[in-house]
């Protein structure tokens, strides 16, 4: 059996009906993920709910948005281990900002204690 490196099985979990196998591909997938999302982060300057979490689900978004429902091609778009890094920081980029923009108006108020003294 000739099977690629990335593809070997790291954790394989069987309970009854229930199959789970992670590969190594998959690891460094979510890998590349965390790095993108909390690249992404910086670049915005504002951090997703759940912290370390959500910029993985940002970047992981983005590169799937970018990826299978906008379907934008870059050239020389390096790709390691099957992610496109440019898509992915686009991608989650444009998620964070969006999201900052959808929520920046629910935190962004004064509390009042806070505006009397500024006017006293």
């Amino acid at each position: 059996m000739n099977m690629i490196l990335s593809e070997a099985p790291i954790i394989v979990i069987n309970l009854g009906q229930f199959h789970l196998t992670v590969t190594l591909s998959q690891i460094i997938y979510l890998g590349i993920a965390a790095l993108v999302g909390l690249v992404a982060e910086f670049i915005v300057g504002w951090r997703l709910p759940f912290g370390f979490i959500g910029a993985i689900l940002a970047a992981l978004a983005g590169v799937w948005l970018l990826s299978n429902v906008i379907q934008v091609v870059i050239p020389g778009d390096p790709n390691f281990y099957g992610v496109p890094l440019i898509k992915a920081l686009i991608g989650a980029t444009l998620l964070v900002t969006v999201w900052h923009l959808l929520t920046f108006g629910l935190w962004h108020r004064r509390p009042r204690y806070a505006q009397r003294r500024a006017s006293s």
